[in-house]
């Protein structure tokens, strides 16, 4: 038998009845310690370090029997080479409020896992999701399990566990395109009475030409965007 010893993190992923610290799995000198970690429930996106009696090993490390390794989570920040996120489609308002704060962040509801894994292969971009059969994916080059269920929980993760550089309100909410100031001449057209009335500063999105204005829903925002840039 090998005993797998998982940080309090990691232990949300494993089955109700073996949350404890340590799980104990058989050791058949054929399965790697990655594979025995994602048997147990946790995907290896997840995972930091692997200290098998005291030293680092790799996912590939074939365990004996009788050894105890040491799972630790991925240490924060995680610093990933990437232009950025893909989010799956039951992570819609957290996609909203990243594009709010400036961060690059694709998103679709209409995209299966295999096309979510090539578009984040393909663009190099981190895969967010809340579906860990996702995170298991051999061919998926980096993702992420979010955690929270609420939105603001999320996007409290999402920062902490990556701290991406902050543009706020320089990206389109709705295509993650970047915007740029307008005359409101140039967007007269887009508005509604009330609207070209009562406000004078406006943007454009160079990708789909959505306007925008600081409306009713400014102050919601920027107490998103105050919060964030607490962090």
């Amino acid at each position: 038998m090998v005993s797998l010893r998982f940080d309090e993190e990691l232990r949300v992923f494993l089955a109700t009845g073996r949350r404890g610290r340590e799980v104990s799995v058989p050791a058949d000198g054929t399965s790697t310690l990655g594979h025995l970690v994602e048997a147990a429930g946790v995907p290896l996106p997840e995972v930091g370090s692997m200290r098998v009696d005291g030293r680092d090993e790799p996912p590939s490390y074939r365990p004996g029997g009788g050894e105890t390794i040491e799972v630790g989570p991925v240490r924060r920040p995680q610093r990933v080479e990437s232009a950025g996120f893909l989010l799956d489609v039951h992570l819609g308002t957290l996609a909203r409020r990243l594009r709010v704060l400036g961060v690059d962040t694709a998103y679709h509801n209409d995209r299966d896992d295999d096309e979510l894994i090539e578009q984040a292969n393909a663009e190099r971009r981190v895969l967010l999701t809340r579906d860990r059969g996702l995170l298991r994916r051999r061919r998926l080059w980096a993702g992420a399990y979010v955690r929270g269920e609420r939105p603001d929980d999320q996007l409290a993760d999402v920062l902490d566990r990556f701290a991406p550089d902050l543009a706020p309100w320089t990206r389109c909410t709705a295509c993650n395109g970047l915007l740029e100031p307008v005359a409101k001449e140039d967007v007269a057209h887009l508005l509604e009475p009330g609207t070209r009335r009562e406000y004078d500063t406006f943007a454009r999105c160079r990708t789909c030409g959505r306007a925008y204005w600081p409306g009713a829903h400014r102050p919601h925002l920027s107490a998103i965007v105050r919060r964030a840039g607490g962090r």
